[in-house]
């Protein structure tokens, strides 16, 4: 099955299956992964100053030999820039580490905001949160959509009442909402009302994690049996057949080319019957650290304080 392209509300297309590269540098191998990963013909990229590899990504890039056009290359606001005045050298930033001109795609990380003093430190207290409006950082982030420098702008980790609160104040729409999906974590319901508003979901960490073990599922091995194929196959054929985005990692040529070309034929049933998996587990939620984050991904139990 050839790999499709989703068409963005701004009229440019995101390739179905892109390389994931949170974590991706852990074996110290990642330029030759993304290089052998394009080889193969990957085009979307996903990357993120958090993940503290985007020179890596830049140096594959300039040394593979695919035009800048064929690329489909995302990148992501972190929290600690979200005052607007940072925005733009935020993205600054990123261009240079992956020496680009442009992105295909830039994206509010998280919809908090932390004091630009923390920087990418995982060890902050709460104190750290800063209460910066999401449309602020929007609107920061259109200009940079009439300046050329981004192609289009979406969002990542933003739950249905948030983005209910919005899109009426939008003058550019998110054109994607990268968040956790895998048999574990369907959300079916934030699915739909973005697929109903234009904006495509991508999921990340698709195979479960390193939090959530679904590989070892044993109706998702089952399937995999009963087709010849990986479980990871499985997981990710599922999420391509809902019309979800995927950006699996990995960093071997056989998994990787098993990521992007072995689309499983799931049969209705066996559709239904990973559907109907009741456990729930993520990878990540703030909430656990901190009760004022409670609302990203609980928000029948706090409200967002500011869009």
């Amino acid at each position: 099955m050839a790999v499709k392209s989703y068409k963005l509300n701004n009229g440019t297309f995101m390739p179905e299956v892109g390389l994931g590269t949170w974590r991706g540098n852990d074996d110290g191998a990642l330029v030759q992964t993304v290089k052998t990963s394009v080889e193969m013909g990957y085009r979307h990229i996903d990357c993120a100053p958090y993940y503290a590899n985007q020179r890596d990504i830049g140096k594959a890039l300039k040394e593979v030999q695919v035009p800048r056009e064929e690329l489909f290359i995302v990148s992501k606001i972190y929290e600690h820039n979200h005052r607007p005045e940072l925005v733009e050298g935020a993205l600054d930033h990123i261009l240079d580490e992956l020496q680009l001109d442009y992105l295909d795609v830039l994206m509010m990380h998280w919809p908090f905001a932390v004091k630009p003093e923390v920087g990418f430190a995982d060890d902050y207290g709460a104190e750290a949160i800063e209460n910066v409006p999401i449309m602020d950082t929007w609107k920061a982030m259109e200009a940079l959509v009439d300046k050329g420098k981004v192609r289009t702008i979406g969002v990542s980790n933003f739950n249905q009442t948030i983005l209910e609160k919005m899109l009426p104040q939008c003058r550019i729409l998110p054109a994607t909402n990268q968040m956790e999906i895998h048999p574990y974590c369907q959300e079916q319901e934030l699915v739909d009302f973005c697929k109903n508003n234009n904006i495509v979901v991508t999921a990340y960490c698709p195979l479960g994690g390193y939090k959530v073990n679904v590989m070892d599922d044993e109706l998702i091995k089952r399937i995999a049996d009963a087709h010849s194929c990986t479980p990871a196959q499985i997981a990710l054929s599922w999420e391509r057949a809902r019309g979800i985005v995927v950006i699996p990692k990995s960093s071997n040529p056989l998994r990787l080319k098993q990521n992007l070309e072995e689309f499983v034929e799931l049969t209705p049933d066996e559709m239904r019957m990973i559907g109907n998996i009741k456990s729930h587990e993520r990878n990540c939620d703030p909430g656990r650290d901190f009760k004022e984050l409670k609302w990203i991904f609980h928000p029948d139990e706090a409200e967002c304080p500011v869009i």
